[in-house]
């Protein structure tokens, strides 16, 4: 969320639920600020107009066709159903909502109080990283380390390349889409360490121990985890961060999304190459539920201490390494 007197530019789509007097007020106030409005949601018997975009049954298509960042509700309290459903398809998607006040029974998790123009708002899943602040210091570390880290790997990047290359057919470095921050999909890089195969089996096909698919060098690569090293590339163009949730296929994400409670809330920060859940060995074929609890945790408690920490275990630990396959 932004400072009313904040000159950062912001590109991100806001839907607001409840058309009134005071999501009027704070639309336009959100418009100085550079955000783009989807529109507004409303009940089944208020009247259409042109910045209604649907009523509140429609709102899982709406935000699904328009790629909503955030959601305002404004809605009176004695309409406790629909604010669960909003509140429910919030969760799912894992977008950030800000109730209008009071509405603390509906509040998931840790939430914050914000301003805008003295009007409070709820963050109902508050974390560290809404603060721009934290933001600027998670990025800038990020973009310092993997420069670094790219100069110096160079050697062992080209030794990796050539090893790949006389063992077995097909591009040195693998390229897939993933998931990552806000639910945009990104190219990940990594070495290659498995046999070419067809794109589509690619795609939906999990990896599994003493997978036949790895070529005899990729074995080696992602046993010691150096298959990951061109990530670095992802992280210091934004498309990741050193330290987050690990991102997954779009295939996975949208079979996840339906099974798993609370998985899309891994998206509010950007993925990581290492992260909270990796370094306790969920990594590979374990727990996606137990995975996703470490990633919420990371999320709501975030430091760059907590950073440092799991860079340090991920270099120096054993449980990173396990389920590394």
């Amino acid at each position: 969320m932004f400072s009313p007197n904040s000159k950062i530019i912001s590109k991100e789509k806001v839907l607001f639920v409840g058309q009134n007097e005071i999501s009027k007020r704070l639309s336009n106030i959100f418009e100085r600020n550079n955000y783009q409005i989807v529109g507004f949601v409303v009940n089944e018997s208020d009247p259409m107009n042109e910045r209604v975009v649907g009523k509140i049954k429609d709102i899982e298509s709406i935000v699904s066709n328009n790629h909503v960042d955030e959601i305002i509700i404004v809605l009176p309290l004695n309409q406790e159903k629909e604010i669960n459903y909003i509140v429910d398809i919030c969760e799912k998607y894992g977008i950030r909502t800000y109730l209008v006040p009071d509405y603390f029974k509906f509040i998931p998790s840790k939430a914050e109080i914000e301003k805008i123009d003295k009007i409070p708002l709820i963050n109902i899943r508050y974390s560290p990283l809404d603060e721009w602040t934290n933001r600027f210091i998670k990025r800038s570390f990020d973009i310092v380390v993997s420069l670094i880290g790219l100069i110096l790997c160079l050697p062992l990047f080209i030794i990796i390349a050539i090893l790949i290359k006389l063992t077995s057919e097909g591009p040195v470095l693998f390229t897939q889409e993933r998931v990552g921050y806000n639910r945009r999909v990104f190219k990940m890089h990594k070495f290659r360490t498995m046999y070419v195969q067809d794109p589509n089996e690619e795609k939906i096909r999990w990896t599994t121990k003493n997978d036949p698919r790895r070529t005899p060098v990729g074995k080696i690569l992602r046993r010691l985890s150096l298959d990951e090293l061109p990530q670095l590339w992802d992280v210091l163009v934004g498309n990741m961060s050193l330290v987050g949730p690990r991102p997954e296929r779009p295939y996975f994400v949208e079979k996840f999304k339906e099974e798993i409670p609370k998985y899309m809330i891994k998206h509010r920060v950007r993925p990581g190459i290492t992260g909270w859940a990796q370094i306790h060995g969920l990594r590979g074929d374990t727990s996606i539920e137990e995975r996703i609890k470490y990633d919420i945790w990371y999320i709501e408690n975030w430091s760059f201490w907590l950073d440092i920490k799991i860079i340090l275990a991920t270099i120096f630990g054993g449980k990173f390494m396990e389920n590394a396959y």
